[in-house]
């Protein structure tokens, strides 16, 4: 009796280490994925590095980048189609991904109308986003999705720690920000810490491995970057994680919120005197009463072309100076209405149908912990986007969205797939049963 009460108990044991094991995924790394991942990050300060380090000016720097992109797409292409395991996998299910692929295509095809000073310089960004999507489409048909996004989000949230620490060696701004306002400023520095920040979030609801000094570091980058719509919506992020995470001990989030309070006091002084060059000395630009000036040039040119917009590209060079610094704007300062401003109508309806069917693939997990890391994406973009947008791209990157795209397709096709099994405890107990009535 009592040795078949050991082999229950060892049973038991057994099950127990599967479970905590099956949770947590050593995962190997794609190099590939992870140098995909890099690039995505530090060509941001590509050309910063041409510009202000070797003084030879900027398209050196763009077009440093355009072919780091390209050679990875073409290995990416090589390694894609050299493998026979994921050589059935189609992508193309995935609705966010069909709505990606609709942007891209609309967006390529307003470059025929755009207004932009240089339709061949704007067509190489198109082609640098087209070519962002593929190489993470690649990536997953080669080597799957999950091993692919892992690898992906490390790499990206290595080369943000890398540009945070070169940012932290840079010159301070006349309004004592982070960055250079020209090249690599605050806005760039605090969103590169604030996504790398939720990928590592999601990346630990996964199970995946990853360094812990990581979220210490780019959290206190992201408060002295003082971006302060980056902020306010990574705060609006940590609170509904606060809220709706039951997985966080009552503890820790005590422990988070007092460590949060004390980096907040210990840079009260220099919060204060931004404050004060803020509101007096500013870059007008950079102030609500400048956004506003932008917001409404940009709403009237919109609305004498409220069907396609004005094309890929259509508001640089072409938009007139503001204020008494003659702030040349790249984009809108809001999303919706550079997408309108962009595309018209229909880019409306494009950013809607992305983030929207992005946000209903998330919904239809169970609600836990990936669930709420993934939410707190769309948060981010959602209350970033009011005063802040990309002149190209969306504010949650289009290769981000196909890589989460894909890793939820692959989620719910293992839903459907499981087999229904009952828990390691009923197993446990029914085994123990069977060996107490054979006794």
């Amino acid at each position: 009796m009592s040795e078949n009460l050991n082999v229950a108990s060892n049973l038991s044991v057994a099950n127990l280490r599967a479970d905590v094991w099956s949770t947590t995924r050593y995962l190997p790394l794609s190099l590939l994925s992870f140098n995909a991942g890099l690039l995505f990050s530090a060509r941001t300060i590509f050309a910063l590095v041409t510009a202000r380090w070797l003084n030879i000016g900027t398209e050196l720097g763009v077009l440093a980048g355009f072919t780091f992109a390209a050679g990875l797409a073409a290995i990416a292409m090589l390694g894609a189609f050299g493998v026979r395991h994921h050589a059935g996998y189609t992508p193309w299910t995935s609705r966010p991904l069909r709505w990606v692929i609709l942007y891209l295509t609309f967006s390529g095809c307003s470059l025929f109308w755009t207004a932009s000073v240089s339709v061949t310089s704007s067509a190489l960004y198109w082609f640098s986003l087209v070519g962002d999507v593929s190489i993470v489409i690649l990536l997953v048909r080669g080597d799957g999705s999950e091993q692919v996004v892992d690898s992906l989000l490390k790499g990206y949230i290595a080369g943000s720690c890398a540009l945070a620490a070169i940012a932290w060696m840079m010159p301070t701004a006349a309004d004592l920000r982070l960055g250079d306002i020209d090249y690599f400023n605050t806005n760039q520095i605090g969103n590169l810490c604030a996504l790398s920040l939720l990928m590592y979030s999601f990346l630990v609801t996964r199970g995946h491995v990853v360094w812990h000094i990581v979220q210490w570091f780019l959290g206190v980058t992201l408060l002295r970057s003082l971006s302060k719509a980056t902020l306010a919506a990574f705060i609006m992020c940590l609170l509904y994680r606060f809220i709706r995470d039951a997985s966080i001990p009552r503890r820790k989030k005590w422990r988070l919120a007092s460590l949060t309070v004390v980096l907040t006091l210990s840079f009260w002084t220099l919060l204060s005197a931004y404050y004060d060059v803020y509101t007096t000395a500013g870059n007008q630009a950079e102030t609500l009463t400048g956004r506003t000036a932008i917001w409404a040039w940009t709403l009237d040119a919109a609305l004498k072309k409220p069907w396609l917009g004005n094309g890929f590209d259509a508001m640089w060079k072409v938009a007139p100076p503001f204020g008494g610094e003659q702030f040349e704007a790249r984009h809108a300062e809001n999303e919706l209405l550079q997408q309108f401003f962009a595309y018209g109508l229909c880019g409306v309806v494009l950013m809607i149908g992305i983030y929207g069917s992005l946000y209903r693939r998330i919904r239809a997990l169970p609600l836990d912990a990936e669930r709420i890391a993934l939410t707190s994406f769309l948060i981010y973009v959602a209350i970033r986007g009011l005063a802040e947008a990309e002149p190209f791209d969306l504010l949650l990157p289009l290769w981000l969205v196909t890589a989460l795209a894909l890793i939820l397709q692959q989620s719910g096709r293992r839903q459907a797939t499981a087999p229904s099994k009952p828990s390691a405890p009923a197993s446990v107990n029914a085994v123990a049963g069977v060996l107490k009535g054979s006794t």
